[in-house]
């Protein structure tokens, strides 16, 4: 469903925050059958507080271990390849801090691993790169005096951080010109006076999707004397990145035609701009959604990854196009992993970096023929934010593997080193096995999911299986680390639960056909391959058919709706987030809906009423007997809360299936603060205890025990 806000992408993009949990009171709607006697209720509560209870076990890992693990969000190599500046992200501990997201900080490894505190405490640092001539590392932040976020400069040989640049909006972006004299920014315009006036006296109606303000592209002095007040280039459009030629002279813009999210997804294309007046030299008319930009060497070609066409739901081919004429060509047009990172190796070649099905590959394709050598193939670690040495011989990246999330890599040549670890006392946690599987669906297509055995596996024993749907479906499940608030992964497994993610069909990494195969039959092949998949577990003898749960959020949650539903016999436990229970009014309340049409349903709402109406989970609510757990965000812009409390409702009137709703007040597409990951969590994985592993009946008491009464982790 396009990115969930979490930021995809990612969405996408992923951080923590807390909330102290004396303040923090979810909206809960529950039902409450009145058929429970006093004598039951009062067994139910005390199994249910037993199956809350975290383990005592403190080799297993729990949902507070969840709720404070590190990792590493992105990671910027320096010019000469001999340290990598990255951004660690530390989730705000429940048991002692308040209220606030994750700090984001900034730390330096050598190329031995000796890694070393930069910026740290309480901070948000985000954009970490270098300056040209790789003596200081740049990143953005709002720090001490800031009003608005700005940019700033530390030595690589210590030293306090310096704010190189402000403005009177947020800096949003930036890159340095070659020479480093001079960088361009992406902010936007100042809010007039005569407005400002009187939206603070209380005039602030908001007139949806009008009065919208673009972000534009601003020139300055990158020297810490200079006057000169930044210049903003007259570009139409709302831009949000920028790439500098190699001879200082023209931009690379990535322009939308509005700020609007739709707009973002769907019609931004890169511009080649006149750095000093403005003027759009070259557009690139490519007909899909737009990936990372690198100017050739030369300046003389682009690199860029884009979709296929405008129904592909991802920016995974490899383009080339010349910068003077805007014609562009597909690389690698045989090649079907997606391609997710780029840069030039030199003239005539070019380094990337895929998602690669259940894995990522590493490698370099010559513009000659097109054809892909690999350093890493198709293997782990599960690879992510491809940045390179000047000389090109050395390569970073944050990566995961089944054992750990995020941490910094290099690769030199074919070897491939960890130079971080941000959370040593995981290594004391017992983790259950992971690996990737492959099915036949119905039809024959071959589907692949990532499985995880429960801890303790006995071949001879079924288990209760938890079925976990991502989101999207214009993503997919790697081979790494799948351990996080929303996704039950190893925490589950060391209850006794299996998890599988499959990468149904809809997913990326397997090239544009299979990513398309969803389109137009919402509920149909692409569901098929959840059931197929469960189906294939329950025949190897690992899971027990009376005992399976789906959980998922945003189209995963769509196919929990879909699953408690359209699928009640097969499922014994639902845990639906941010999800679609109606696509006839989430068609009108979202803030996708190109995107939803051009690459999900492929026609609009009155060509095919029908369709709508019966690719509903709500259309089959009157069947429905699998317990659900619904949760959403309650400022959702991409699946309104109404799509929950819509289902909702009605399985409460009909009073034939155990529910409950949960709304999380100040959360959108997913949520951002650690109270509400945390309350997630628990909420979600008792919701499976109770009624896979429980007895089950009317649903489990309200009030959850956060564990938060342990000493804080270091």
């Amino acid at each position: 469903m396009g990115r969930a806000l979490e930021g995809t992408v990612y969405f996408q993009r992923r951080t923590l925050a807390a909330l102290c949990p004396i303040l923090f009171t979810p909206t809960i709607i529950m039902t409450t059958p009145a058929r429970s006697t006093a004598c039951f209720a009062t067994i139910l509560l005390l199994q249910t507080l037993g199956l809350a209870t975290l383990p005592a076990n403190d080799d297993l890992l729990t949902p507070q271990d969840v709720a404070v693990m590190k990792y590493v969000l992105s990671s910027s190599i320096s010019p000469d390849g001999q340290h990598i500046a990255y951004i660690q992200a530390v989730p705000r501990d429940l048991r002692q801090d308040s209220n606030g997201g994750s700090w984001t900080e900034l730390h330096v490894a050598d190329a031995d691993g000796n890694s070393r505190p930069f910026v740290t405490g309480q901070v948000n640092i985000s954009a970490v790169g270098w300056t040209p001539d790789g003596r200081s590392i740049s990143f953005l932040a709002k720090r001490h005096d800031d009003k608005y976020t700005s940019l700033y400069l530390i030595p690589i040989d210590g030293g306090e951080a310096r704010r190189l640049l402000s403005h009177n909006t947020s800096i949003q972006a930036y890159a340095f010109r070659p020479d480093g004299e001079k960088i361009a920014f992406l902010a936007k315009p100042p809010e007039d006076g005569e407005s400002k006036k009187l939206r603070e006296k209380g005039f602030d109606a908001e007139i949806y999707e009008e009065n919208l303000v673009n972000t534009q592209v601003w020139i300055t002095d990158a020297s810490w004397s200079s006057e000169e007040q930044p210049v903003a280039l007259a570009l139409e459009g709302s831009a949000s990145e920028i790439e500098w030629s190699p001879n200082g002279r023209q931009l690379a813009v990535a322009l939308a035609p509005t700020p609007l999210v739709d707009d973002y997804y769907m019609y931004r294309r890169w511009s080649i701009v006149d750095a000093s007046n403005g003027k759009v030299l070259t557009k690139i008319k490519n007909p899909g959604k737009i990936g990372p930009l690198r100017w050739s060497p030369d300046g003389s070609r682009i690199a860029f990854c884009s979709g296929e066409d405008i129904h592909d739901p991802s920016e995974g081919r490899l383009m080339i196009a010349s910068t003077k004429t805007g014609e562009f060509s597909e690389l690698m047009p045989d090649y079907l992993p997606n391609v997710v990172g780029i840069e030039w190796k030199d003239s005539q070649s070019i380094l990337f970096l895929a998602d690669d099905g259940c894995y990522t590959s590493y490698g370099v394709v010559g513009l000659q023929d097109g054809k892909p050598r690999f350093t890493t193939k198709a293997s782990g670690p599960i690879l992510t934010g491809l940045t390179v040495s000047d000389d090109k011989q050395t390569a970073a990246f944050s990566a995961s593997l089944p054992t750990h999330p995020g941490e910094v890599y290099v690769a030199r040549g074919k070897k491939l080193n960890r130079l971080t670890n941000s959370n040593p006392w995981l290594d004391q946690k017992r983790l259950a096995k992971q690996e990737v599987v492959r099915y036949q669906a119905r039809d024959g297509e071959t589907i692949e999911g990532v499985l995880i055995y429960p801890l303790n596996f006995q071949k001879d024993k079924r288990y209760p299986l938890i079925l976990t749907v991502h989101g999207g479906p214009e993503s997919q499940v790697p081979n790494g680390w799948v351990t996080r608030y929303a996704y039950p992964g190893q925490v589950a497994t060391a209850r006794g639960f299996a998890v599988f993610y499959p990468n149904y069909r809809g997913s990326t990494g397997r090239g544009v056909y299979f990513a398309k195969a969803h389109q137009s039959d919402y509920g149909g092949r692409e569901f098929n391959d959840l059931i197929d998949g469960m189906d294939y577990l329950i025949d190897a003898g690992l899971v027990d058919k009376a005992k399976v749960g789906v959980t998922g959020g945003s189209y995963g949650g769509f196919a929990s709706a879909w699953c408690a539903t359209y699928h009640t016999k097969r499922f014994a436990a639902s845990v639906m987030f941010v999800g679609i229970s109606n696509q006839i009014s989430k068609s009108g309340t979202t803030d996708i809906p190109d995107e939803m049409y051009l690459v999900h349903a492929r026609k609009r709402l009155w060509e095919d009423w029908q369709f709508f109406l019966t690719r509903s989970p709500i259309y089959y609510v009157e069947q429905a007997e699998t317990p659900i757990l619904i949760l959403h965000g309650k400022n959702d812009p991409r699946v309104h809360p109404s799509q929950s409390l819509e289902l909702y409702r009605n399985l409460k009137i009909l009073d034939k299936a155990p529910v409950r709703l949960v709304l999380y007040p100040g959360e959108g597409h997913g949520n951002r603060k650690a109270a509400g990951r945390l309350d997630y969590n628990l909420r979600c994985l008792r919701w499976m205890e109770y009624y896979l592993q429980g007895q089950g009946g009317d649903p489990p008491p309200t009030k959850i025990d956060y564990g938060l009464s342990a000493e804080a982790k270091k």
